[in-house]
């Protein structure tokens, strides 16, 4: 992938979570369960994927994640020491 295209999707990635967060706001602002929209959010992402690439290859991310979420990969405010 040449800088452009790299940029290009970067630029295309970060669009893509503000939209999905400005979304998570909307429902907060209507008054919907935080948790409830984490979990929709979820089950919306993963049964994309799976039609996308496929359950085997959707499961194998799924076994990685704990390892991403306990080093912080997840996690918008952190103190870094």
């Amino acid at each position: 992938m040449d800088m452009i295209s790299e940029k290009t999707q970067i630029n295309a990635s970060q669009e893509a979570l503000q939209f999905v967060l400005e979304a998570l706001e909307a429902g907060l602002a209507e008054g919907l369960d935080s948790d409830h929209l984490a979990n929709a959010a979820l089950f919306a992402a993963l049964s994309n994927l799976v039609s996308i690439y496929g359950e085997s290859a959707v499961s194998i991310l799924a076994d990685n994640l704990s390892d991403r979420v306990k080093s912080g990969e997840f996690t918008f405010h952190r103190t870094i020491q």
